[in-house]
């Protein structure tokens, strides 16, 4: 069995992000077939074309890179203002830079957005995959992954405090294990 590298893009820079937390665990919840790897996005200056010629900024370069090597990539993301934090449209602008050599292209992804709200992020998560077609990331439909009352999801450690919703995201994050073999390329 071959393992395949996850890159994943948490949206959330915050110190405490319920989102990166989610992140950690769904990373201890996935089946050895996956390696999920943060790749962090706080530190990429914003997207300027200007900036994209024979030598963008490092932190371009090694972002691309690291989003390439990867097999599938996995976005966990909160919801601002109906849709994705400006600092995951900027990493999702850096990687499908320059036109015509997206880091993103035919890599199998999925979204989980996390929310203190009650839909959990549905705005962003909706919002992000309308992003995900256009740069060709089959992106895994069922099961979503909207997760509301993000403020009593975690325990002190922050593992996943109730067993319903680390049952479901037990489920969420080997369904995406099936997705990621049956489309990551060979």
């Amino acid at each position: 069995m071959s393992v395949r590298r996850v890159a994943v893009i948490v949206g959330s820079l915050r110190k405490d992000s319920y989102n990166r937390k989610m992140a950690l665990a769904l990373a201890a919840l996935a089946p050895a077939s996956l390696k999920l790897e943060i790749v962090e996005i706080g530190r990429l200056p914003l997207y300027d074309q200007d900036l994209d010629g024979e030598n963008p900024p490092e932190a371009w370069t090694a972002f691309r890179e690291r989003v390439r090597s990867s097999d599938a990539l996995l976005f966990v993301t909160p919801e601002y203002n109906r849709s994705v934090p400006g600092v995951l449209k900027n990493a999702i602008d850096v990687g499908s830079r320059p036109y015509g050599r997206s880091a993103w292209q035919g890599k199998p992804g999925a979204v989980v957005t996390v929310s203190p709200g009650a839909l959990g992020g549905f705005g962003a998560n909706h919002h992000l995959r309308q992003s995900l077609v256009f740069l060709d990331v089959p992106t895994m439909q069922q099961p979503e992954a909207y997760l509301g009352g993000a403020a009593t999801l975690f325990d002190a450690q922050g593992r996943i405090a109730a067993d319903a919703t680390r049952e479901f995201s037990k489920k969420f994050v080997d369904a995406f294990a099936a997705w990621v073999e049956k489309h990551a390329p060979r």
